[in-house]
């Protein structure tokens, strides 16, 4: 399997995340409390405890705490904060999707997928909120952008998916193998590639696995 070299750019992970925030908190600050418990995409975990883990991750990037992201690093982020006032929780998230751009664009890309990350996680509070167009949010061309390069990064088989912005290649050309074929809306794409699992009859894809294409394991 072979990568494709790609030109970064270092302020579009920190923009996603403004563009993120300015869409996402306006919803978190009017929705009730009770909305906040939840269950998410994200197995065992509710709406409240993705938002935690989601500001300390982004916490933990701009203090320098790295590596991290481990299940282990997640699990006791998420149960530092559990007995914290939810408005506390959103403060925190509100002020790192601010901050952390910075420290993001001097990573050399290392933390870009966090990001992404980020993005996608903002789509698992809306589903559970039943919001319309839940991965498809207003930065959805610059999330695709960042999806490109992590499915290169993350080894997955080169697809070309039809998309309402023209047709978007992701993942790396396999020797004797061509290309997938990907008919979908953006949000489920984002969805497939974040193993979300959306509806069949959303997407049409030929040549490749819906497994082969998840980047979060």
């Amino acid at each position: 399997m072979t990568t494709a070299v790609e030109v970064r750019d270092p302020q579009l992970p920190g923009r996603l995340l403004l563009t993120e925030r300015d869409e996402l908190m306006p919803l978190l600050r009017r929705t009730p409390e009770e909305y906040f418990e939840r269950p998410t995409a994200c197995p065992g975990w509710t709406v409240r405890e993705v938002l935690a883990h989601c500001g300390a991750a982004l916490v933990r990037i701009v203090e320098g705490r790295l590596p991290a992201f481990t299940p282990e690093h997640n699990a006791a982020d998420v149960l530092e904060r559990v007995d914290w006032p939810l408005a506390r929780v959103l403060d925190e998230l509100d002020e790192a999707m601010v901050t952390a751009g910075p420290a993001i664009a001097a990573a050399d890309g290392e933390l870009d997928v966090i990001a992404l990350g980020e993005w996608v996680h903002a789509g698992d509070v809306r589903d559970a909120f039943q919001e319309p167009g839940a991965y498809q949010g207003a930065g959805i061309e610059d999330a695709l952008t960042l999806l490109a390069t992590a499915s290169r990064v993350r080894l997955t088989p080169r697809v070309l998916a039809d998309t309402p912005f023209g047709e978007l290649s992701f993942g790396n050309l396999v020797d004797g193998r061509e290309p997938a074929r990907l008919s979908t809306d953006p949000g489920t794409l984002i969805r497939l590639y974040a193993g979300r699992r959306p509806a069949p009859d959303r997407y049409r894809l030929v040549g490749a696995d819906p497994a082969e294409l998840v980047i979060y394991r």
